[in-house]
């Protein structure tokens, strides 16, 4: 009786199992049979596919397939009409688009810029698929029904269409080439002409096109995968860098000295005795150049691309072992020596050590801290439940929890200790005076609120990274059929690697703290030239100075244009080209200022220095107004005085400036008013320097703005590519920041150097300044030829840098006379005052054309699409 009760339920249990399989057996059939071709009566009445061989080392694909099914014979049909996130529409389209061996399989290469257009009418569903691929890499890529196989000498282009469309009847098929070069297709077109190839009702598995890439397009394809490629750009641009950074620690020398000579044979610097800036400013120079080298080296070389998971830990213990070992280095609770006469130290050495005490001891905790929280993650993945290899199923949320612990305390630590540096740089350069007396008096305040900034930094960073990768993962897998599985797999993935590429744009940006190094070396230099409080009026920055706003000026200005220049080898040569462009602009240029045309000692750079620059305003003043009379006597207007009083007048100013020159042969054309506008409105370099940087960088936000609407914004599609991009929303605040940088430190140099450029108005020295920024662009022109780049991303920026220091020289003509405001309403009437009506009309025309032009090649760029990922 127990035998009969067990073999009921076994009966049962096998008619259950078998009504359940033979339920599957139905339903996967009824889906095998819904993309079988002889059970959809569709066709295809158009499918093209369209190369353009843009002028930059890409290749873009473009694809459009118009497909017509019956509304009432398809099963699937229904589907096509409801959203696009409904399972019916995404089966539906998966039987059109994909193919059997793409069910689990996303397209990394195929981009949507707006779903399909789907339209009933008579009895019939069309459905037009667009996409676009670019051309950047060897190997197969799927874009709609095409397969495209790339490698160095030949591209074949095969046209692969589903399981679904095999069978059916399709009307056109197109390859458009867009100036490429076909050598073989098969079978022979129906018809050709005009770059395309062209068969009508033709079989599709059979269609075939052999092309013959630019060798521009074979080159970009090839140099992503070359190792070799990317290690050289690594190393030429950390190796110049970390050259120049040396050069201009070990040429550095406090205090400054004019007649110093042959600063390449100083090989050392001077150790540091607690009382002068010198030695510790230009050793953490030195330090920062060996180490960001090294860590950077490091980091991109010992593990090459993003870690796999598996290698993970390693990578993490590397980077918490280089970011401490940087925080330390950096010592930011060293405190800089206050100034006192001849730099002697004020502060008492007890205060002094438990100051830097306190500061160490916030920091090191603050660091140690989370460090350890990163290395308990690597060391020990069990305490999370984590695997040792790279995940195969979902993980819990608490191992997800400890990943992203372990990737945002390795970020937070590199910012922290870029931050480190930066601080230690500021505060001893006296760049950072206010905030220097909260951080001695509240340090552990100071740790937690920079900490907490840094953390909110990097939670920002995982928050951008973590919307891209959602959004790459829908792009990709959207008709694949992917499941919730492979999906949570795919984000442990993401939580398992994401600081590397956290790490990899942190680095990118780390010449910021070159840039910030080099304006301390100079504010100290500054510092000491002035031990009671007065700066003596200097033409220009000496040797030393004026070297390193050259390398200011090539870090922070120079490297916005090496992405233009098509070669990854420039990223180290720039810099140098760009030094020398500046070296050779004051060679050639003081020659041509309107001092140097003095020849001989000028006044202001005596004893008494503020007393003849009063006069000299004055006498400046009196000649606008004597030169605007006999203007309008020359145009028949009545005015007070005589014009033979009024050539008086002005033959009295000139030779009060022959008297006071010491020089017979002081040109006629050279008058007060050049003389006073060539000094600027301040009274020494470093000020003026100030002071245009601040003018331009002002002036320079429009064209920020411009500049990175045009790479990130533009349009619909280059604002795809940047929400797609791990970093899009990331390069957009620092596309913000570095511009506003390059132009502040652009109108910086302008101004040190604003006394021995040539011209005798402002407009005239920016265009200097500007070709010393574009000369290196000449260089650059050569690869732009060779590699069939676009220039008009390097012609833009020159036009821009041109109109912002024009508009920063035109304020700082106006700000030399300040001190005639009162006499005139309006900033405009001063203007006119000084230029004149005649001059100020040509300086409205000539701004007015720069902005014409730059206005054009914008919108020129601007319609263009977006460039690749």
């Amino acid at each position: 009786m127990v035998a009969d009760r067990w073999r009921r339920w076994l009966s049962l249990f096998a008619l259950t199992i078998g009504w359940c399989g033979l339920w599957s057996a139905e339903v996967q059939g009824v889906t095998r049979d819904a993309c079988r071709t002889d059970q959809i009566n569709a066709r295809v009445t158009d499918a093209s596919i369209r190369f353009h061989h843009h002028r930059r080392t890409y290749v873009e694909t473009q694809i459009s397939t118009t497909v017509k099914v019956p509304a009432n014979g398809w099963v699937y049909a229904p589907g096509l009409m409801l959203s696009e996130d409904s399972t019916g529409y995404r089966t539906a389209m998966r039987c059109l688009f994909r193919g059997p061996e793409e069910v689990l399989l996303g397209r990394r290469d195929e981009w949507r810029f707006h779903n399909p257009e789907v339209t009933a009418r008579g009895g019939w569903i069309t459905v037009k698929y667009e996409a676009v691929a670019w051309i950047n890499h060897d190997g197969p890529l799927r874009v709609g029904p095409w397969r495209i196989s790339v490698d160095k000498e030949n591209w074949l282009i095969e046209l692969r269409p589903p399981k679904a469309l095999v069978n059916v009847e399709w009307n056109r098929i197109e390859v458009k080439l867009g100036g490429l070069d076909a050598h073989r297709a098969l079978p022979p077109a129906a018809s050709a002409g005009r770059g395309s190839l062209v068969w009508t009702k033709q079989w599709p598995l059979k269609v075939q096109v052999h092309l013959e890439p630019p060798w521009q397009g074979s080159f970009a394809t090839r140099a992503p995968r070359q190792a070799s490629s990317s290690q050289l750009r690594i190393a030429s641009w950390w190796g110049f860098a970390s050259l120049l950074i040396v050069v201009a620690a070990v040429s550095y020398r406090w205090p400054p000295q004019q007649g110093s000579s042959r600063w390449w044979t100083r090989w050392r610097v001077r150790r540091d005795d607690g009382s002068e800036p010198s030695g510790s400013l230009a050793r953490a120079a030195l330090e920062w150049a060996v180490l960001s080298a090294a860590a950077a080296l490091t980091l991109l070389l010992v593990i090459p691309g993003v870690p796999t998971a598996d290698l993970q830990p390693r990578y993490t213990l590397i980077s918490v072992a280089a970011g401490l070992v940087m925080i330390l280095v950096a010592r930011p609770w060293s405190p800089a020596p206050t100034q006192g006469a001849r730099g002697s130290a004020a502060e008492e050495p007890a205060g002094r050590r438990r100051a830097r005490r306190r500061q160490a001891v916030a920091v090191l905790t603050a660091a140690a801290g989370v460090a350890a929280a990163a290395s308990l993650v690597a060391l020990a993945p069990r305490l999370f439940g984590l695997p040792n290899a790279a995940p195969t199923r979902p993980l819990p949320a608490f191992a997800l929890f400890g990943l992203a612990l372990m990737g945002t305390a390795v970020m937070w630590l590199w910012l922290a200790a870029m931050t480190a540096w930066a601080w230690r740089f500021a505060q001893e350069g006296g760049l950072a005076k206010r905030s220097r007396a909260s951080w001695e008096k509240s340090p552990v305040l100071c740790v937690g609120a920079v900490g907490a900034a840094l953390l909110a930094m990097t939670g920002a960073m995982l928050a951008c990274f973590w919307w891209a990768h959602e959004r790459q993962w829908e792009r990709q897998n959207w008709l694949s059929g992917g499941t919730a599985n492979l999906h949570d797999i795919d984000r442990s993935v993401f939580f398992s690697v994401f600081p590397a590429t956290g790490l990899r744009w942190i680095c990118s940006y780390a010449w910021v703290l070159a840039g910030i190094a080099f304006l301390a070396l100079l504010r100290t230099r500054v510092r000491a030239e002035r031990p009671r409080g007065d700066l003596p009026p200097e033409l220009e920055p000496v040797r030393q100075d004026f070297l390193l706003v050259s390398v200011l000026f090539a870090f922070v200005v120079g490297l916005r244009q090496v992405p233009l220049a098509g070669s990854a080898t420039l990223y180290g040569l720039w810099l140098p080209l760009t030094i020398l462009s500046l070296f050779a602009l004051r060679a050639v240029a003081r020659r041509w200022s309107v001092l140097a045309r003095m020849r001989g000692r000028f006044r202001p750079t005596g004893p008494g220095a503020g007393q003849y620059r009063e006069q000299l305003l004055e006498k400046a003043h009196q000649y606008r107004n004597a030169h605007h009379q006999l203007l309008l006597t020359d145009r028949g207007h009545e005015v007070s005085a005589q014009r033979h009083e009024l050539e008086r007048q002005l033959r009295e100013m000139h030779e009060w400036l022959r008297v006071d020159c010491g020089d017979d042969r002081l040109p006629d054309r050279v008058s007060v008013l050049d003389v006073a506008l060539s000094w600027g409105p301040e009274d020494h370099w470093w000020s003026n320097a100030r002071h245009a940087a601040r003018l331009a960088f002002w002036f320079g936000i429009p064209a920020t703005i411009a500049l990175t609407w045009l790479d990130y914004l533009r349009d619909s599609r280059t604002w795809l590519l940047t929400q797609h991009s791990p970093i899009g929303l990331l390069e957009i605040a620092a596309s913000l920041a570095v511009w506003q940088l390059a132009w502040a430190a652009a109108g910086f140099c302008m101004g040190a150097l604003w006394r021995v450029l040539p011209g005798s108005r402002g407009p005239v020295r920016a265009v200097a300044v500007t070709i010393a920024y574009a000369a290196p662009i000449g260089v650059g022109a050569l690869f732009i030829n060779i590699a069939d780049t676009n220039g008009g991303y390097a012609l833009l920026n020159v036009i821009l840098m041109l109109s912002v220091l024009t508009l920063s020289s035109i304020w700082m003509d106006m700000a030399t006379f300040s001190g005639e405001r009162k006499f005139w309403p309006t900033r405009l009437g001063l203007l006119l005052s000084i230029y004149q009506l005649r001059g100020m009309s040509a300086q409205i025309a000539y701004l007015v054309a720069q902005v014409g032009i730059a206005a054009s090649i914008w919108s020129q760029l601007a319609a263009r699409g977006g460039d690749p990922p």
